[in-house]
């Protein structure tokens, strides 16, 4: 039996019982740890609203999920992530964002001040990563959105700034980053991959164009040696030229090949199935360079992709190492970084691509165990072999569907096109209240109760619970 089904098992027994069942939402239990209050460093897994404000909030949306109460269409759409459903289930006050805002678009209703709200700890927000300010939807990467991406290490300096410099020790924290770091590194080396290729491409199309243009007009001519030369001659001087267009290269390739003799060469008819030829030539040869290029920039920058994950774990390592658990928290669950190859995104991906991804996740995910392995207040959580399984496996979990997103992404009826702006009234067709994934890459409510369940398992193999 595979572990994580198994861990399930284990859930069922030890913790579904005290939550309630099998409902959808878990219920108050008795606790051995009795905590103060729930306080979450993170990203959109972990976000329950912090882009809820104006035409987000008017297109009721507002967390990366299936938002909304749509309950009375089934019970698992509670619209809820897995630290609400925790609070409700550690008898805490409801999960509420720290802060608030936009700082996007005015015109589209994207610029909001941003509040800080006394009394939410739940400091994640979409977007963000591990340390570094940009991430997934911040205005400096041209999104309209102007999601404010705080990175974690500013998220716990805010906290401790709000908190007199310390934790109390009785509060639960979570800490779950470092998918927008592998997303944004992924997105950059992508990018650089496509114009490494079409430069490569460019240059060999033209370089093809020009041989089989000069070789089919050299062959008309009085001596096709000496023409051939001359011909390539003008074509590459025109080419140089600037302000020059394919009209004016094709004209003066044609007018050396008249002078040199292929008198026929001057008309259209003749000379137009030539440059048709040589722009295929041209299509095919730019088309197989441009993909080698494209692929071997790719798989030689791709290792420093993983090496960059491996220091982005170690910097959260010694994030929580040196200013949550060191500043006084007892309590600090760390939830490793789900499967991502399995996600719809990553489904949609190269084969080349997906096995980096994997690659940076899993790298992530060992350096990050290793560096607090000795840390007895850290309770670490393998979400990866949970979302892993699920993935693979997904009858035993209920799972109906684990490749398709549940949200329709289409601007016409989802203007943000993804699960922020997802609610109960633009969803795809059929029952998807237990499908995996919300959009491309963040879960349903039904699989965030699975995350808190799969939390609270850990939490009570550790004795906190």
């Amino acid at each position: 039996m595979r572990q994580t089904t198994f861990a399930l098992a284990l859930l069922t027994a030890a913790v579904l019982s005290a939550c309630g069942g099998s409902s959808s939402e878990p219920g108050v239990q008795n606790v051995k740890v009795k905590f103060s209050s729930q306080v979450a460093f993170g990203d959109s897994l972990s976000d329950v609203g912090t882009y809820n404000v104006g035409t987000v909030a008017a297109l009721k949306g507002g967390k990366f999920n299936i938002n909304g109460d749509n309950t009375a269409v089934n019970a698992t759409l509670t619209g809820k992530n897995y630290t609400e459903l925790l609070a409700t289930q550690l008898g805490l006050p409801a999960a509420c964002a720290a802060y608030t805002g936009l700082d996007g678009n005015a015109t589209q209703g994207f610029s909001v001040p941003v509040v800080q709200h006394a009394g939410c700890y739940i400091y994640a927000q979409g977007g963000a990563r591990v340390t570094n300010p940009v991430g997934i939807g911040n205005k400096l990467t041209g999104s309209a959105l102007g999601a404010l991406t705080v990175p974690v290490v500013k998220q716990v300096a805010n906290h401790l700034s709000l908190s007199g410099g310390k934790f109390t020790g009785t509060e639960l924290v979570i800490v779950m980053a470092g998918a927008n770091d592998v997303f944004v590194n992924l997105s950059q080396l992508s990018t650089a991959a496509t114009a490494a290729g079409t430069a490569a491409g460019t240059a060999a199309g033209s370089a093809a164009f020009g041989t089989s243009l000069v070789s089919q007009l050299a062959a008309g001519a009085t001596n096709p040696q000496t023409a051939a030369v001359a011909i390539g001659t003008a074509l590459q001087t025109e080419s140089a030229r600037p302000g020059h267009t394919d009209a004016t290269v094709v004209a003066a390739a044609v007018t050396a090949a008249v002078i040199a003799g292929n008198t026929p060469a001057a008309s259209v008819a003749v000379y137009g199935p030539m440059v048709a030829t040589a722009q295929a030539a041209g299509t095919s040869a730019g088309a197989t360079a441009g993909a080698k290029a494209g692929a071997d920039y790719f798989a030689a920058n791709a290792p420093a992709l993983v090496t960059t994950m491996a220091g982005v774990a170690n910097e959260l390592a010694a994030l929580v190492k040196d200013q949550i658990v060191a500043k006084g928290a007892n309590y600090v669950v760390i939830n490793n970084m789900p499967d991502i190859a399995t996600t719809p995104f990553g489904r949609g991906q190269a084969a080349s691509t997906v096995a980096l991804i994997d690659n940076m996740v899993k790298t992530f995910n060992s350096t990050l165990a290793t560096a607090v392995a000795s840390e007895s207040k850290i309770l670490y959580v393998d979400t990866y072999a949970v979302s892993h399984d699920q993935a693979t496996n997904p009858a035993p979990y209920g799972l109906t569907n684990v490749t398709t997103p549940a949200c329709n992404l289409n601007t016409t009826v989802n203007p943000l096109a993804s699960s922020l702006g997802c609610n109960g009234g633009n969803l795809a067709t059929g029952d998807v209240s237990h499908y995996s994934f919300a959009d491309e890459v963040h879960p349903t409510p039904f699989v965030q109760l699975l995350l808190a369940r799969y939390v609270s398992k850990y939490m009570v193999t550790k004795g906190w619970l």
